[in-house]
């Protein structure tokens, strides 16, 4: 056990539950007392932590598939750190960990809830993105609920965030006819087709984006992956083939939404066309981690694929990076750096 432990650890708590876009009032910074780990729990100095865009759904008191964050409690998220004590067999100080524990500075954490990650794989940011639950997302989506085949055409919407860009970077090695993505931005477009490899981008403020997806993709796409919701499902569901399949991972475009969102107009398109649209979690495709991190570290030694982070500096900047995200302003997965 270290001879001193930091006596206080900062935190990120929700204060009140956002109506709409979420403000500075609902959040606050707070110190919490740092003790030693109980049995079986391990002290992390957090380097890194995660902000997701399915946090905003943690803020509503509403039931759903993960529980809300609670008031006046730390919100929780990916981190990864280093122990500085440790109470449990089989991680020792100095170890580096992932875990659920986010939004502060020191996190206690249950050791059956820390994994340890190699920082000579990869950067250790990465464990938060391309090689974990942002990459799994990308992997499991595509792969497995998509049911991508050698020859398909493939749309991404959200293309240059954490997920998008590694959906049509692994479309791409896997033998895709075309990958099309759509960003917010004509430089994060020209990241989609210089750096990740895209066929084609547009940006969805320049005009609507089923003309711009069927200029794209004037052949049709058999694969849509959804980030966003809204008018690219609507544009999506118009330029899909018979057959296509769409992975519906998040809607980004209502999160925030304090009105009922139009939904698509052309779903009877679904019945000719005997469209699949399915709706994802990436928890339930846990069992492809080991061979996502196999491959995907491959494709990452071997410089086929490629991924940017967006870093806030220090916890103070927490709720800025989380709504940043919201605005899109990240390219790559957004990441809040204690480091």
């Amino acid at each position: 056990m270290p001879a001193a432990l930091p006596a206080s650890s900062r935190e990120w708590h929700l204060v009140a539950r956002p109506h709409g876009w979420p403000k500075a009032e609902d959040f606050a910074l707070r110190e919490a007392p740092v003790t030693a780990p109980g049995e079986g729990r391990v002290l992390v100095r957090n380097l890194y932590f995660s902000v997701d865009p399915y946090m905003r759904g943690r803020m509503n008191d509403v039931k759903s598939y993960t529980p809300p964050f609670k008031l006046d409690h730390p919100m929780d998220g990916g981190a990864v750190g280093e122990v500085i004590a440790s109470n449990a067999d089989g991680i020792a100080v100095g170890d580096h960990v992932l875990h659920g524990l986010g939004w502060r500075e020191y996190a206690d954490v249950p050791a059956q809830h820390a994994v340890k990650v190699d920082p000579s794989l990869a950067p250790l940011s990465a464990y938060l993105g391309v090689l974990g639950m942002t990459g799994l997302t990308a992997y499991a989506g595509l792969f497995e609920v998509a049911s991508f085949k050698e020859g398909d055409a493939v749309f991404v919407s959200g293309a240059a965030g954490a997920v998008g860009s590694q959906v049509g970077q692994m479309a791409k090695l896997k033998g895709a006819s075309r990958v099309i993505g759509s960003a917010g931005s004509d430089e994060k477009v020209r990241l989609l087709v210089e750096e990740y490899g895209f066929d084609a981008a547009f940006n969805y403020k320049n005009g609507p984006v089923a003309e711009q997806l069927r200029e794209a993709a004037p052949e049709g796409i058999d694969v849509y992956f959804d980030n966003v919701g809204g008018e690219h499902l609507e544009a999506a569901i118009s330029s899909l083939n018979v057959h296509g399949r769409v992975t519906v991972c998040g809607m980004i475009a209502q999160y925030n939404a304090t009105e009922p969102t139009p939904g698509p107009r052309n779903l009877a398109l679904v019945i000719g066309k005997r469209l699949r649209i399915q709706g994802m979690l990436v928890g339930d495709h846990a069992a492809l981690q080991p061979r996502f991190v196999q491959e995907a570290a491959g494709w990452l030694a071997s410089g086929e694929l490629k991924y940017r982070e967006t870093f806030a500096e220090g916890i103070e900047n927490g709720f800025e990076a989380f709504l940043g995200l919201l605005r899109g302003e990240n390219t790559g997965k957004m990441i809040v750096s204690l480091a």
